[in-house]
């Protein structure tokens, strides 16, 4: 299964208790398969136990791109978190190391 750093760039913002993660296609093909694989339940069970809440994406298909945000993803924010990555700039590492399902392969078959 390839991972979301094999196919994209991947950079992360914040705001608040709010992480964003964008997501950029390295070509066309790449773009399909992040299409296909990006799901918000997905990133919901891959970042376990980092974000609390909702996952919402965004999809920029003229720019081939994806913004991801994780609301509860912070511990409450820069201020007034514990974490030692206060302002998630992490998150992006931690995300693109998340596995893609393969593309079905319809009609094949394997010996």
């Amino acid at each position: 299964m390839p991972t979301i750093d094999e196919l994209a760039f991947v950079r992360s913002g914040d705001k608040g208790d709010i992480s964003n993660v964008v997501v950029l296609a390295r070509d066309a093909e790449a773009f399909a398969a992040l299409q296909r694989g990006l799901r918000p339940e997905a990133i919901t069970s891959f970042m376990k136990g980092l974000v609390t809440g909702t996952v919402t994406i965004y999809t920029l298909p003229r720019l081939r791109a994806f913004n991801i945000v994780m609301r509860g993803a912070l511990g409450g924010g820069a201020t007034t978190t514990l974490r030692f990555d206060e302002t998630g700039k992490s998150m992006c590492s931690i995300l693109s190391r998340m596995p893609l399902p393969e593309p079905a392969t319809e009609g094949k078959t394997t010996p």
